[in-house]
C-alpha cells in the first residue's frame, strides 16, 4: 500500500462563514456570529467549541453550552473586542502507512534533485532561520532532529502513539534532518524548527487548534511555515489567519493535495488561497513528471518538488519512505530557509519570487504556473541577482 498520505481519500469538512466584520458602530452579535453559515457543515462541528477571532488579531477557543449561551453570556459582554466567531470544526483525514524500515534508501534523491548540495557547498544550510511545522506529532528526540527541533508545541490533547502519528516527524526530517547524526540530510540541515501539533493519532484535529498553532509558531520566530494538510471546500476563518501572517511577512508553504484534480476548477484550502507570500506545491517524480495523484493547476499551484519515495525520519529513531504533496511542500520550505540563510534581509515576497523564477522546466512542461520543478541552487542565484 502506498505510504502515508495525509490528503489521500481524506474527508475534510470546514465551516465556511460570512465575511468578517471589522470594528464599527454597526457591529452586532449577528455580524460577528451569523445564525446560519454560508456553507452549512454543522455535522462536522465540535460540540461546545468556538473559534474566536479577536480585533487585536489573536485567536482563541472558547466554550459554551449552546449558540444561544455563547451569544447571551459571551458575545454580549465582549462584542467590541470580537471580530468574528466560527463554530469549531473537526478535520478528519484517512492515512495510509508503508512498512517501517530502519535503513534509509541508498540515495537521498530529493535534495540531490533540487541541487541542495550545491548550496550547502557555499556554506548555506539554513543557519539562523527558524521554520514552523504545523502538523502532527514531531519526535524531537529522534537522533537526526534533536539538535534542530527547538520547540514542540502541542495543541491536540491526545497521548501520541508514535506508531500512528508519524507524519509530522517525517515532514520535519525532510526540512531539517542533521546528516552528522544519521543516514539522511534535510534540505536545510542547520535550520531550527518550531513544531505546532494539532493533528492527532488518527490524522484528525480541530481547525481552531490549527489556527492557534500557526500563530504560535510564528510568534516563536518562524519565518517559513509548512502546512502539509488541507482539503477544505471553504475556510474563511483559516484564510483570515493566513492572510494576517502573510501581511506580517511570513512565507506560507502549502501542499496542493493528493486528489489528482485540477485545483483551478476543484479548489481545496488552504492550498488554493493564492496569498502573496504563499507557495502551493505539487509532487513530482524522479524523472520530472507530476505523480498521478498530485493536484495541479496553472493558476492555483505554483511549482513542483520531489514527492515520491521520499525517505525521512519517523518516531523511534526510524526511517520510512512516504509519498505525497505532504512530502513535496517541505522540500520547498527547506529551500526557502536555505536561500534566506544566505540573504537574511530579503523579504518573504523576494524569497518567493526567487523560488518561482528559477525552476527547472522539463520538456513535458508541468501543469503548474511556473511549468517547472524546484531548483534551489538557481533560486539562490536569482535572489542574489534580485538584491544586487
Amino acid at each position: 500500500m502506498r505510504a502515508m498520505n495525509i490528503f489521500q481519500k481524506s474527508v475534510v469538512l470546514v465551516l465556511g462563514l460570512a465575511s468578517f466584520s471589522s470594528c464599527s458602530d454597526n457591529k452586532t452579535t449577528e455580524s460577528v456570529f451569523p445564525e446560519q453559515a454560508s456553507f452549512d457543515c454543522r455535522n462536522s462541528t465540535l460540540s461546545k467549541r468556538y473559534i474566536v477571532g479577536w480585533e487585536d488579531g489573536t485567536y482563541s477557543i472558547e466554550h459554551a453550552e449552546s449558540d444561544h449561551d455563547l451569544r447571551e453570556n459571551f458575545i454580549s459582554q465582549k462584542l467590541d473586542q470580537i471580530k468574528h466567531i466560527d463554530r469549531d470544526i473537526y478535520i478528519q483525514t484517512k492515512q495510509f502507512d508503508s512498512e517501517v524500515s530502519n535503513q534509509a534508501a541508498p540515495t537521498n534523491w530529493g535534495p540531490e534533485k533540487i541541487d541542495a548540495d550545491l548550496v550547502w557547498a557555499q556554506g548555506f544550510k539554513g543557519q539562523n532561520i527558524i521554520v514552523g511545522v504545523v502538523d502532527g506529532f514531531v519526535d524531537k528526540s529522534h537522533v537526526q532532529l534533536s539538535e534542530n527541533v527547538i520547540s514542540a508545541l502541542q495543541y491536540n490533547q491526545e497521548i501520541n502513539n508514535p506508531q500512528l502519528n508519524q507524519h509530522g516527524t517525517h515532514v520535519t526530517g525532510i526540512i531539517a534532518a542533521d546528516p552528522k547524526s544519521g543516514p539522511i540530510s534535510g534540505v536545510a540541515p542547520s535550520v531550527k524548527v518550531v513544531s505546532g501539533q494539532f493533528l492527532g493519532n488518527e490524522g484528525g484535529g480541530s481547525l481552531g487548534d490549527g489556527i492557534i498553532a500557526m500563530n504560535a509558531v510564528a510568534a516563536k520566530g518562524a519565518r517559513v511555515i509548512n502546512l502539509s494538510w488541507g482539503g477544505a471546500p471553504c475556510a474563511d476563518n483559516l484564510r483570515a489567519a493566513m492572510l494576517d501572517l502573510s501581511n506580517k511577512g511570513h512565507l506560507l508553504i502549502t501542499a496542493s493535495g493528493n486528489e489528482g484534480v485540477n485545483s483551478d476548477f476543484n479548489a481545496t484550502y488552504p492550498a488554493a488561497f493564492n496569498l502573496v507570500t504563499q507557495i502551493n506545491v505539487a509532487a513530482s517524480t524522479i524523472d520530472d513528471f507530476l505523480i498521478y495523484f498530485s493536484n495541479r493547476g496553472t493558476k492555483t499551484v505554483q511549482l513542483a518538488a520531489p514527492g515520491v519515495d521520499i525517505v525521512s525520519t519517523v518516531p523511534g529513531n526510524s526511517y520510512k519512505s512516504m509519498d505525497g504533496t505532504s512530502m513535496a511542500a517541505p522540500m520547498v520550505t527547506g529551500s526557502a530557509a536555505l536561500i534566506w540563510s544566505a540573504y537574511p534581509n530579503a523579504s518573504a515576497q523576494q524569497v518567493r519570487a526567487a523560488l518561482l523564477s528559477s525552476v527547472d522546466v522539463p520538456t513535458n512542461q508541468l501543469q503548474v504556473s511556473t511549468r517547472g520543478r524546484l531548483n534551489v541552487k538557481k533560486s539562490l542565484d536569482a535572489l542574489k541577482a534580485m538584491l544586487q
